[in-house]
């Protein structure tokens, strides 16, 4: 765990800031998305062999995998604002570098830097956390969890109209115009969060989970190609374990982690990443399923017979309804919680699979269970974030959302490889060319019904939202040395400030006064509820919080000076706790 080194909570962000930081998270997913039109072409664009073409993708998803927790531990640490321009600039020069060649070398490294992209959704998620005042927060998350699958819905049908009457490294240019317009309107109106966490990098820890997720997906990714018995692949998965294992036992031994793995332990944070893999496995199901069932002839008998842009087009509403599902979350999620919009989401996309088993004999019943989908997985993909931030500090916002949506990634990669073999092993061979059929497809629904059933279940451990008929003051600090800032500072209170309703409380006044009657402290919660206090010397407290709105209370709290874990719960009349 780390510290925040300001308590002063972040200025008001004007209100271009959602939708620019939200453009951002759509062109991360523009760019993940342009190459689906010619993934077929590969090999012959590149002159080279279908296994070394799939490359182009793997390297990718790869580094995105990487860069995302490690992007968002460094903005935590110098700044999440600055973290997401240097990763929108490392993305722009790897569509110009890939735009410039067709040299398969050359393109992969392209591919490589473009991956680093993935570090803005959490990014953008911290920076929100940071600033947007708690009233417009959850709408704002909403819409920048979901920006990954409106940006892959709107670019499908334009990616496959410019690759059917472009050049294909015309799809490159285009991206890169896109970055650079990001990171133009990202300094124009994004203004840096005040929020810090102390402490250093910690390289050996992003050594570390970089080499256990390579080996760890890349099996996955190459899995088909090489047989998932063999050697190779076995022994990749059996090295990702151990490298894993170790980072994880390192990890548990450091002041300052890249990864808090006791934050992560928490139901609220485990389930949620849990439940978030499971969502991604459903979520890219339906991107290989319709795609493929739309353009296939129709003189298989079900394939519909439409061209690259229609299916596109067709497929769109997916993104677009995960977009317009985000004010919707907003208030249900106010009304009843994170949980209950996950929960929620789950079953929507579970009809939606569910009805689609059946709705594969007509262009615009591919409409309709887009839209269900849309509507299930933009529910789904909103809560996730909202979830998160609940359950972790604000110094930890984006390594936390980072890992998060890591997560979300591993779940698509499981999902293209399992279907990807599905569809492998149950295809037509015709005239030398292997057709998929409605069995695969069904098939590949199924597995995704499937997905969603363990999700549910894993949504129904997490923490349901904390009654309470008064506002109360809630303080805990962790069992991690990070906490400290500096010899002569003992160990302070942190904590939320929470309401009635059990939401944060933010710009509440929290005062310390010691056992004469003095003050000995006092800052502002930040915009999620959050504060941080530190103590002077031991003895006894009392702390004080006071907001527009709410009734005064107070709690008092005994301070040893000792370093073990201590968990408080502020309320009234008040409590001892010995820290």
């Amino acid at each position: 765990m780390t510290q925040t080194t300001t308590d002063r909570p972040a200025g008001r962000a004007s209100g271009a800031v959602v939708p620019v930081l939200a453009f951002a998270g759509i062109v991360v997913a523009v760019m993940q998305t342009l190459l689906v039109p010619v993934i077929k072409d590969l090999p012959q664009l590149l002159d080279t062999a279908p296994s070394n073409a799939t490359w182009v993708l793997t390297s990718t998803l790869l580094s995105g995998a990487v860069a995302t927790p490690i992007m968002g531990r460094l903005g935590d640490l110098f700044g999440k604002r600055r973290m997401l321009i240097l990763s929108l600039a490392v993305m722009v020069v790897g569509a110009l570098v890939s735009a410039l060649t067709s040299d398969l070398l050359l393109m992969i490294a392209g591919r490589t830097l473009q991956g680093f992209a993935m570090g803005a959704i959490p990014l953008g998620i911290g920076l929100m956390r940071d600033m947007l005042p708690r009233e417009k927060l959850g709408s704002a998350m909403a819409l920048m969890s979901s920006s990954i699958g409106v940006g892959g819905g709107l670019a499908l049908p334009a990616a496959a109209l410019v690759a059917q009457h472009s050049d294909w490294h015309t799809l490159y240019y285009g991206a890169a115009g896109l970055g650079l317009l990001a990171i133009a309107l990202t300094l124009l109106v994004v203004p840096e969060s005040p929020m810090r966490a102390e402490g250093t990098f910690d390289l050996p820890g992003a050594l570390g989970l970089s080499a256990g997720l390579v080996l760890f997906l890349l099996p996955i990714t190459k899995g088909s190609d090489w047989g998932w018995a063999s050697g190779t692949t076995l022994g990749l998965f059996a090295a990702s374990a151990v490298v894993l294992l170790l980072w994880g036992v390192m990890e548990l031994r450091l002041k300052a982690p890249l990864v808090d793995l006791r934050t992560t332990a928490r139901p609220a944070v485990l389930f949620t990443n849990l439940a978030s893999i499971m969502v991604g496995v459903s979520f890219y199901v339906v991107s290989l399923v319709l795609p493929q069932l739309l353009q296939l002839p129709k003189s298989t008998g079900y394939g519909l017979g439409q061209s690259m842009v229609v299916a596109g087009l067709l497929v769109a509403p997916l993104g677009l309804t995960m977009m317009f599902t985000a004010p919707v979350y907003a208030r249900l999620s106010a009304k009843y919680g994170p949980k209950f919009t996950l929960i929620l989401g789950l079953l929507i996309i579970a009809i939606g699979y569910g009805s689609g088993l059946g709705l594969m004999s007509a262009a615009w019943q591919s409409l309709v269970i887009s839209v269900l989908l849309g509507a299930g997985i933009g529910l789904a993909y909103s809560s996730l974030p909202a979830l998160i931030v609940g359950a972790v500090p604000a110094s930890e916002t984006g390594a936390a959302n980072g890992l998060n949506t890591l997560m979300r990634s591993i779940g698509t990669s499981v999902s293209s490889a399992v279907i990807g073999m599905v569809l492998a092993n149950t295809a037509n061979t015709v005239g030398g060319v292997e057709i998929p059929t409605m069995h695969g497809f069904r098939v590949s629904f199924l597995i995704a019904t499937g997905a969603v059933a363990v999700g549910l279940l894993l949504a129904l451990f997490l923490p349901g939202r904390r009654p309470s008929g008064k506002p109360q003051l809630r303080a805990s600090s962790e069992e991690d040395a990070a906490l400290e800032r500096a010899e002569q500072v003992l160990r302070g209170f942190r904590g939320l400030v929470l309401g009635a309703d059990g939401s944060p409380v933010a710009r509440a006044k929290v005062t310390l006064i010691d056992h004469r009657g003095r003050q000995a402290g006092a800052t502002l919660s930040a915009e999620d509820g959050s504060y941080a206090l530190t103590v002077p010397d031991r003895g006894s407290y009392v702390v004080a919080a006071r907001a527009t709105g709410h009734g005064p209370l107070a709690s008092s709290a005994n301070h040893t000076g000792d370093e073990r874990p201590v968990d408080l719960d502020l309320s009234l009349p008040g409590e001892t706790v010995s820290a």
